[in-house]
């Protein structure tokens, strides 16, 4: 998504989002509703949805008459229904513009297969593969295509189900803390054993994985290249020097995926 999309505005980050669901669900329960119902429903932690009230509250998009009780006010209307239309603009967006582009998916065929097979879709390491077994999405095959070779997939219907993937996050010390010198190599090499797909930031972290023979799948863009890996269900970790590893947990939170944080550096 870019600033040109129509949702960039409402879909940016989780913290608009939030807001945004925040002020629909006091709407549709008003004026009754607990923090704690808000928070469930959200999937976040009542001190976050506070925060949150407190903050609508201030900018007189919510107001309080009473304890466990709050309004939308008008402000707070306007604000939701101005986001309703930008969301509605960005779902006209995608199905009249993007979707109509994906009339024609692509797959690896799993078996040979003849034009206008009936196929199934499905992931697997990370790839789409096509074969005549019924999957959770399927769709017909508009060329003749041998088993290995890309096919082309239309009229692809229902949900490709797969399973998005942990990130490890080895964080090893900048040199001037003591560099690689410094990294417990064999739980280093402990971590690395669980994975598929292995990415590193620094020098730092390169030279750790060349002294347990490990040579790093990603090192350039291999923050990025982890993100996408572990969204397509590929296990893979992620060796980085500390000064680093702060935002990249960050990154991983707005992608919605889960980490294990490893923590190298020897005492």
């Amino acid at each position: 998504m870019n600033e040109n999309d129509p949702g960039y505005t409402i879909l940016k980050n989780k913290r608009d989002v939030t807001r945004f669901q925040i002020l629909v669900d006091i709407a549709a329960h008003q004026p009754a509703i607990r923090q704690q119902e808000i928070a469930a429903g959200l999937g976040v932690t009542p001190q976050a949805i506070s925060d949150y009230v407190r903050e609508l509250t201030d900018e007189g998009m919510l107001k309080a008459p009473g304890r466990g009780r709050y309004e939308v006010t008008r402000e707070g209307v306007e604000w939701i229904l101005h986001h309703a239309e930008v969301l509605e603009s960005y779902a006209r967006h995608i199905r009249n513009d993007v979707i109509k582009q994906v009339s024609v998916w692509t797959a690896i065929a799993a078996e040979n297969l003849t034009i206008g097979d009936s196929v199934g879709v499905y992931m697997k390491n990370g790839l789409l593969y096509a074969s005549k077994q019924p999957q959770s999405a399927n769709g017909m095959v508009v060329s003749d295509t041998p088993k290995g070779e890309d096919a082309g997939v239309s009229g692809l219907e229902g949900i490709i189900t797969h399973r998005e993937s942990t990130v490890f996050v080895c964080k090893v010390p900048r040199v001037e803390r003591g560099g690689s010198r410094k990294v417990r190599l064999d739980a280093l090499k402990e971590v690395i054993n669980r994975v598929t797909v292995v990415a590193c930031v620094g020098l730092e972290a390169w030279v750790s994985l060349k002294k347990i023979d490990r040579v790093p799948d990603l090192y350039f863009g291999s923050r990025e290249g982890a993100v996408e890996a572990a969204l397509h269900g590929i296990p893979c970790a992620i060796v980085i020097v500390d000064e680093f590893f702060t935002d990249f947990l960050k990154q991983l939170e707005q992608a919605d995926l889960t980490y294990e944080i490893h923590d190298l550096v020897s005492s």
